[in-house]
């Protein structure tokens, strides 16, 4: 994280990465100095491809017109530079709202996101976060999906801390269609309670507790999407970020060998 798009991009070149998902406020912070142009120029020269732009928001109970219009902005974003994927993550149930009632909401606006997305040629993927209390896990964003009416463009993204962190059985995982599951996000994490277990306890592939069998479902069903290395522990921005994305690297590499 204190690290800046550009270090990134050139970093997960060195490491022999193929392609990165650039965070959103990265990105926003990028274009505060550089133009859309620089950012095309900055990813071609690199070799490494835009492989997706994370996280965007379902935000329909706040203050929803930011985020709307960030959104549009992000759909824009992506169209220039060729990036084909946006990671979108829902809101939490408010109290006044029965589960039913708020899965609607968030459906009505996923809806009107994945028109105006498959307008620029753009892909959503709806990203279940662990212990969350309207979309813990792929059964729960597959029933989103189906209740914006089931958009052709919008999929699922898999991420092996949240998956854990919400119990996903290795059923719900040899559940989800592979032509719904966009990407993967990879990581591992130290031993503890579920509940108790937040983003800074997450650690390099193959260094904690997260069963591989997850990514060896996939494996075996033949899913042949990217895998992303995602690890927000703060212990790991204080090293230089060529060692971070170096390990990130050689650890993906081991966990994918065990498989």
């Amino acid at each position: 994280m204190p690290y800046s798009l550009e270090q990134d991009v050139a970093a997960a070149a060195r490491a022999g990465f193929e392609g990165v998902e650039i965070w959103w406020d990265k990105l926003v912070t990028y274009l505060d100095k550089h133009s859309l142009r620089d950012l095309k120029q900055l990813l071609d020269s690199s070799g490494v491809i835009a492989v997706g732009i994370c996280p965007l928001r379902i935000w329909p109970f706040r203050d929803s017109e930011p985020a709307r219009q960030e959104f549009r902005d992000a759909v824009q974003l992506a169209s220039h530079i060729g990036c084909k994927l946006l990671a979108v993550c829902p809101d939490f149930q408010p109290a006044r709202l029965s589960r039913e009632e708020a899965l609607a909401i968030h459906a009505k606006e996923l809806s009107d996101m994945a028109r105006l997305a498959a307008e620029n040629g753009i892909r959503l993927t709806v990203e279940p976060i662990g212990g969350h209390t309207l979309v813990p896990g792929p059964t729960e964003a597959l029933q989103l999906i189906e209740m914006a009416g089931a958009p052709a463009n919008v999929g699922i993204l898999m991420d092996t801390f949240h998956y854990f962190r919400s119990g996903v059985s290795d059923q719900e995982i040899q559940a989800i269609p592979l032509d719904k599951l966009d990407i993967v996000h990879v990581n591992d994490c130290e031993d503890g309670a579920l509940n108790e277990l937040t983003d800074a306890h997450r650690l390099y592939p193959t260094l904690g507790v997260i069963p591989a069998r997850q990514l060896s479902l996939l494996k075996d069903r033949g899913y042949d999407g990217y895998l992303s290395v995602e690890i927000f522990r703060p212990e790991y921005w204080e090293q230089p970020i060529g060692e971070i994305t170096g390990k990130a690297y050689t650890t993906l590499g081991e966990l994918i060998a065990s498989l």
